[in-house]
């Protein structure tokens, strides 16, 4: 899938990011996906949110990822997590202004901090979430914002991960309904490596799923 480098306005600062497009005619569905912590080390380049964008790419969907702000490229500072929810809203808003991508199907993806900063900024505007190893610690109750969300949810985790527990992750997954999907991936952890096939093909499917016409 074809990579362009793009600048993504968000309030008086620009985010660096990468858009992958499939080849052929529009208008293409499209998924945003959100780098891990960037004071661990975090950035687009991870290992799983490239796994994210093939599992798109091998679909026909587009992929947007993005550094936030303070990271590479981007402009301003590390803000904890409060206005980094902005960038996630303005790497959305600019994915869905882009010729060639069907705005009313823009979907979100994170990792990690990602997975944390997607849940709290997704709008019902996003027709589809994804959360790879969403943070279960304390100060990090997603649950609300996720219980507000009405569309399809897949929660993503390692059998082995220190900071996405399986077994919390279930049991929010079951409080969240029928919408929400949970899968645990058997022999890895927080990081994914070696496993980052597995991964694209659960988002892969479900992205296929939550976005088709029908």
């Amino acid at each position: 899938m074809p990579e362009s480098r793009v600048t993504i306005p968000s309030g008086d600062i620009t985010l660096e990011g990468a858009l992958h497009v499939p080849e052929g005619e529009g208008p293409f569905p499209a998924v945003v996906v959100c780098h891990p912590h960037p004071q661990y080390g975090g950035d687009m380049h991870s290992n799983v949110v490239m796994a994210v964008v093939a599992g798109a790419a091998g679909r026909g969907i587009a992929a947007l990822r993005f550094n936030f702000r303070g990271v590479g490229r981007s402009g301003g500072a590390h803000d904890g997590g409060n206005r980094e929810q902005d960038d996630v809203r303005a790497a959305l808003a600019h994915a869905a202004a882009l010729p060639g991508i069907d705005p009313a199907r823009v979907a979100l993806a994170g990792y990690s901090f990602g997975a944390w900063m997607a849940a709290a900024a997704v709008g019902p505007a996003a027709p589809a979430l994804v959360l790879v190893a969403l943070p279960l610690g304390a100060g990090r109750d997603s649950a609300p914002a996720l219980a507000a969300y009405p569309h399809p949810i897949l929660l993503v985790a390692g059998d082995s991960d220190h900071v996405c527990a399986a077994s919390a992750l279930r049991a929010l997954g079951e409080s969240l309904g029928d919408r929400a999907a949970t899968e645990i991936v058997s022999g890895t952890d927080h990081f994914w490596a070696g496993h980052e096939r597995a991964l694209s093909t659960l988002v892969g499917d479900f992205l296929t799923r939550a976005l088709s016409r029908g």
